[in-house]
């Protein structure tokens, strides 16, 4: 078709396209059509499995708003499902360009488990029952809720001073430890103490209350293992949320951790009958002892004295036995207790009377929730560490509870396991040259090169709770705790209403309405669900791994290739972390929720560099996280991490994407294309580099994106309108795939008349940022060089012979990038385009098609899973760019031209 036949006629087959898919567009079209300037709409919140929780440590999340509906300081509440107004309070994400309100967040207090579905709505929100109170003083944060008070550190040692329950203390001091050897093996063990060096509070209550902590750990003399620490208090609760990062900065050759956690103090009252120690294991199974055990004695000392010890209530001393009674210094007392799980599919229990005593086992087991307590009907500590067992080494420990004051302490890396090694998997193999690295490149697809392997500088993010109890829990009670903190409940906006908001690009709801719909949608289902369940069935676990999932899988060996170079380990190629997000926006599906919420922690922090020259920039994939030479913004990329944190307002999360807005400026000292064989390496000026379009610009244009509309910095505007105009005009805008460009200004430079292109220049989340910056940025000349580039990728070579006199070039993945072809259909109105798209997605070039192939697995003896397929390949590469191309490709044009299209 000839979209030059005349406006009118463009129009009215734009029009009839988007009528017919309107329904399913929640960038531009529809927010144009349905939302901005209108009615607040509903907006109903549902819990992500369905129902409420038995217990609810507090929750924070977030909502959108369509264009021009909410405007600063209108007041909002939560109501239940009775209409009742609930405690919340609530803040700004993120705004609109006319400055109206994008997204807010809403925090509730803990115990919030209100059945069916919360909304919310215009209102001043209720009050809570005992608001959060916080206190800055000089050497001090103070926070009070209820009766329990919190003394948070400003300096120093002590991350929390005391916890207080009705001015008794419950809780002395937390501190963070760690420890280093100087070996993986036989080597001399240092360890640090965390010291405070900055302490600013966030948010104050009534609700939520947000303290954030930096620092070191120092000992003998040495600084290492920077961390922050952020503490959330709500309205209701007992706890405090802890979230704990540290970045890895030592050097991995000489410094092996063997330890790293948090420990606290616990003031002990009574006898030792009278203290209680309990452990998690599995599922809701609870270990339950006293420090002096009154149970199983050659003399029974009473029904009632029994039933209160493993109650955890105080021991009527009067219904004791005499016979008992007179002979309790002869019982053992127990001070010391370890849950140790040095596996994801083991733990074990072990204690002993005390230091320089034999360890005596206790209990065993699979996978243990990772919750410790102790304490007395006095008072006491628990704390939890989430995802305990996926992330092992792991331990909780309690030492002393004999004595006056015991210790508490949640290991993220357990001391009785090996020391971290960070070393490099493999030696150089003669490949200190370019060339050479190129050949190891061609046989095992990893980038080496040697001293570009280092883990120096990558993070890791734990998620624990802290309880100051007034008195010993139940049993009921610890493990519904248990689970609040591994299986956390998370609320959420219905589908429909986030996709009404028109926010994050291009997307649509699943919809089988139709045969073709049908199979695509269930197509996706089934991959998301065999990326979820291979997790476990593969064992993706380990601190480090937990949260990655691999890049290919081996027919031959029946395993994933997790040793063969850039086949291991997938570190967001080729976008899962969009994928996985969409599908979460879609459905709100509570497994490919934390299916996702786990990738976006380990991918933000694990592939990620924090500090150092190589700040802001993430590793290619390999066989371990860090072990490729090539590290790109493709991979920190802050399109991965947006869906997460305005779902959630995860603050960690706004950290990651935050630190991204300069990492631009590390590729004045990394030059990504340095080992391209032939390529032409003219000299620029200092400040100027090359970059690409897709895999670079659009990767640190989605932080500063983000960073403007979360605070309104026009500056960041700026730097986006000066990449997109300079781009748009190069001869060849796009399709020149990357120019000169200036690290001052923002802008391309040169002439752009040379055709240069990537098959993966747009599956990096290029298409994604661009449907969101076209929508909120009107740059016309930028906008034809990128509907240019989205006609011409997947263009027949005939096509693009008539139309350019350069090389047609190397073309791949272009299922995926079908989705290319039916923005520019969506875009233009032209319906040839749209046929072309769909089959472009139905013909499986570079995919997984739609075959009856089925990605679920099936045992195949002990030792091995085969995956039963019709695939040639499993790939998370074509995974990842399928689900995006059927997604995407759903909400730009009708599916009633793929008929057209067979």
């Amino acid at each position: 078709m000839d979209i030059r036949a005349g406006i009118s006629r463009r129009d009215s087959l734009k029009a009839g396209l988007m009528a017919s898919a309107t329904a399913l567009l929640p960038g531009a079209a529809q927010a144009a059509t349905s939302a901005r300037g209108g009615a607040m709409p509903e907006t109903p919140v549902r819990w992500i499995d369905d129902a409420a929780p038995p217990l609810s440590l507090g929750q924070t999340f977030g909502v959108p708003w369509p264009r021009g509906v909410l405007r600063a300081g209108k007041p909002l509440s939560v109501q239940g499902a009775d209409g009742t107004a609930l405690p919340s309070q609530h803040w700004t994400l993120a705004t609109w360009p006319d400055g109206s309100i994008k997204w807010t967040a809403h925090a509730l207090p803990a115990g919030t488990g209100q059945p069916g579905a919360l909304r919310v709505v215009p209102g001043k929100p209720a009050a809570p029952q005992a608001p959060v109170l916080v206190r800055e003083l000089a050497d001090r944060i103070e926070i009070q809720v209820g009766a329990l008070r919190w003394s948070i550190g400003r300096s120093g040692n002590a991350i929390i001073q005391s916890a207080q329950q009705g001015g008794r203390t419950v809780v002395g001091p937390l501190t963070l430890v760690a420890s280093v050897d100087s070996a993986p093996e036989g080597g001399t063990r240092t360890p640090f103490t965390g010291r405070i060096t900055s302490a600013t509070v966030e948010q104050k209550g009534p609700v939520r209350a947000v303290v954030k902590l930096t620092g070191v750990h120092e000992g003998q003399g040495r600084q290492i293992l920077p961390f922050t620490l952020r503490l959330y208090a709500h309205a209701g609760g007992d706890h405090l949320r802890i979230v704990h990062s540290f970045i890895f900065d030592g050097d991995p050759a000489k410094d092996f951790i063997s330890g790293i956690g948090l420990t606290a103090a616990v003031p002990m009252a009574g006898a030792p009958h009278d203290r209680h120690v309990r452990l998690a294991t599995a599922e809701d199974g609870l270990f339950s002892e006293a420090v002096r055990p009154l149970t199983g004695l050659r003399r029974d000392p009473g029904k009632a004295v029994r039933a209160a010890q493993i109650a955890g209530k105080a021991v009527p001393m009067d219904a004791m036995a005499p016979g008992v009674a007179k002979l309790l210094d002869r019982i053992p007392t127990w001070g010391d207790f370890d849950l140790t799980q040095l596996s994801a599919d083991g733990f074990a229990i072990a204690k002993r009377t005390q230091d320089g005593h034999a360890w005596v086992d206790s209990v065993a087991g699979s996978r243990s929730q990772g919750l410790g307590y102790i304490g007395s009907p006095q008072g006491g500590a628990a704390i939890a560490t989430r995802y305990f067992w996926q992330r092992h080494p792991s331990q909780i420990s309690i030492r002393d509870a004999e004595s006056d004051m015991a210790t508490l302490t949640a290991w993220l890396w357990s001391p009785d396991a090996k020391p971290m090694d960070m070393r490099s998997y493999r030696g150089v193999l003669g490949m200190e040259g370019y060339d050479a690295q190129n050949e190891g490149l061609d046989i095992t697809y990893e980038d080496y090169e040697p001293g570009w392997d280092a883990a120096t500088g990558v993070a890791r993010t734990s998620e624990l709770t802290l309880w100051a109890c007034a008195a010993t829990p139940s049993a009921d009670a610890l493990a519904a705790m248990a689970q609040a903190n591994a299986v956390p409940p998370q609320l959420m906006v219905t589908p429909d209403r986030i996709h009404e908001a028109g926010v994050f690009g291009i997307w649509s709801l699943p919809d089988r309405s139709t045969p073709m719909k049908a199979r695509i949608e269930d197509q996706n289902t089934n991959l998301v669900d065999f990326y979820v369940g291979e997790v476990d069935r593969r064992r993706w676990y380990g601190f480090w791994n937990h949260g990655d999932i691999m890049h290919t899988y081996d027919f031959d060996r029946h395993v994933w290739r997790y040793d063969i170079g850039g086949f291991a380990w997938d570190n967001s190629e080729l976008s899962p972390d969009l994928w996985f997000w969409t599908s979460v926006l879609r459905t709100g599906n509570a497994a490919a929720f934390r299916f996702a919420e786990a990738l976006t922690r380990h991918t933000g922090e694990v592939d990620v560099y924090h500090l150092g020259r190589l700040k802001g920039l993430g590793t290619r994939h390999g066989v371990q996280h860090w072990s490729d030479s090539s590290k790109q913004p493709r991979v920190s990329n802050a399109m991965y991490r947006r869906i997460f944190y305005y779902l959630t307002a995860d603050e960690r999360a706004g950290d990651l994407m935050r630190d991204l807005v300069t990492s631009d400026l590390a590729l004045e000292h990394v030059e990504i294309g340095r080992k391209v064989p032939g390529a032409e390496r003219n000299p620029l000026p200092a400040g100027v580099i090359d970059l690409s379009f897709g895999t670079m610009w659009c990767s640190v244009a989605s932080a500063w994106l983000t960073e403007w509309e979360r605070t309104g910095d026009r500056k960041w505007r700026e730097r986006l309108l000066n990449g997109m105009d300079s781009i748009g005009r190069l001869k060849y805008g796009w399709l020149a795939g990357s120019a000169p460009y200036d690290l001052k200004t923002g802008r391309f430079m040169g002439a752009g008349d040379k055709i240069s292109i990537s098959h993966l220049n747009a599956v990096f989340g290029a298409l994604e940022v661009n449907a969101e910056l076209l929508d909120l940025l009107d740059v016309p000349r930028y906008r034809t060089a990128w509907l240019d580039y989205c006609r011409w990728f997947n263009a027949s070579p005939q096509e693009w012979k008539a139309k350019f006199d350069q090389p047609f070039g190397r073309r791949n993945l272009k299922e995926g990038h079908s989705r290319l072809t039916a923005y520019v259909a969506r875009e233009t109105g032209d319906r040839e385009l749209a046929i072309r798209a769909w089959k472009e997605f139905l013909g499986g070039d570079a995919g997984l098609g739609l075959s009856t192939g089925d990605p679920r697995v099936a045992l195949k003896g002990p030792a091995y899973v085969r995956p039963i397929v019709e695939w040639p390949d499993v790939s998370t590469n074509a995974a990842s760019q399928w689900g995006l191309a059927a997604i995407e490709n759903l909400a730009l044009i009708p599916d009633a031209l793929a008929d057209a299209a067979n």
